[in-house]
């Protein structure tokens, strides 16, 4: 019994996908479009094959995008395919052609996975994804609530009103002023709606977070991250969500750069400079991150001695804050190792 090797590239839509399947000397076999189900992208590549006796082992590739690690998993688990999810933005800057068509892409990504040049992206287990789901919703929420406060502040800004002396903003006391003042009727509707719809996303929050620290009961990444000083319950399970596995990473840097949390080089000649964060990683990730970094700062000797000498060398506060969210990532990450949670 003989065995024989397809690489497939699959351009990715809601409907359709389109199946690209090369041989391994990069014969193109087919490139149609098909309806989005798992099925139907395996009968395309079995149609390619002459012998019906002979193990067909597949490489498939797809371009990481929504509902694509969905049928990722399927082809995996009931195909029995190889599937490596592709960097996007890394696949379309490699592309020669100016020219952009679904045949094309595919046809890119099955020569891109059959020369072993494909930028893979790392396809998470299904919970993990479901962590990620409710982790981004709770972020999205408390963006909406950033909102409603920063619309708060300007009606406040335009009426040209401080509260009272040693008052601070958001506690019991401030807004129980902000319910007070006298204003037009327009304002206080609008300030009586703002506060409503401020009191439901809090309580919207709340529940989220209590969903979030129930899912992860029994965790061991998550309980490991507790134990540290400074980190608390959404820190952990944010960093569960989206880094999921520490092992993953080949070093500390690259754990660091995914976060998105090391400095940029911007180099050249006799100019030695950075240019700020590297531009990856989650937004809402790096968030905590720095906001974990500050509280390290405040409760670990380590790391407000290094602060404090970064800062004797001229350092603004915020470098410093990356500085120490870089390096307590280094740190971490061989702290995060299986071997060490299974000591732990």
């Amino acid at each position: 019994m003989c065995s024989v090797t397809r690489f497939v590239g699959l351009d990715y839509h809601q409907e359709s996908v389109q199946v690209c399947v090369l041989d391994a000397q990069g014969q193109k076999l087919a490139n149609r479009s098909v309806e989005n189900r798992w099925p139907a992208i395996a009968a395309v590549v079995h149609d390619t094959v002459d012998e019906p006796q002979a193990t067909v082992i597949v490489r498939a590739a797809i371009e990481s995008c929504s509902g694509a690690a969905h049928l990722a998993e399927e082809l995996l688990e009931r195909a029995g395919w190889v599937v490596t999810l592709a960097h996007p933005g890394i696949v379309n800057r490699m592309r020669q052609n100016p020219d952009k068509s679904d045949k094309g892409d595919a046809y890119i990504l099955a020569d891109l996975m059959r020369l072993g040049y494909l930028p893979r992206v790392w396809l998470a287990p299904d919970e993990i994804r479901q962590l990620r789901a409710l982790v981004r919703f709770r972020q999205q929420k408390v963006k909406e609530q950033t909102r409603v406060k920063l619309r708060l502040r300007a009606l406040l800004r335009e009426h040209r009103q401080r509260p009272p002396e040693g008052v601070r903003a958001w506690t019991r006391a401030w807004l129980d002023w902000l319910k007070a003042l006298d204003l037009d009727a327009t304002s206080m509707f609008l300030r009586d709606e703002y506060l409503s719809e401020l009191e439901q996303l809090q309580q919207k929050i709340r529940q989220l977070e209590l969903r979030l620290i129930k899912q992860t009961e029994g965790d061991a990444v998550v309980a490991k991250l507790l134990t540290i000083e400074g980190i608390g319950p959404i820190t952990a399970v944010t960093m569960r969500a989206e880094i999921a596995r520490f092992d993953r990473f080949d070093s500390g840097k690259q754990l660091s750069r995914y976060c998105g949390v090391t400095p940029r080089n911007a180099s050249s000649g006799q100019r030695q400079a950075d240019a700020g964060l590297v531009q990856a990683g989650n937004s809402g990730l790096r968030i905590v991150l720095v906001q974990a970094a500050q509280r390290l700062m405040n409760f670990s000797p380590h790391w407000n001695a290094f602060a404090v000498r970064l800062k004797k060398k001229g350092k603004p506060h915020n470098v410093v804050v990356a500085a120490v969210a870089n390096r307590w990532l280094r740190r971490l990450y061989h702290e995060m190792q299986p071997s060490q949670l299974i000591a732990g």
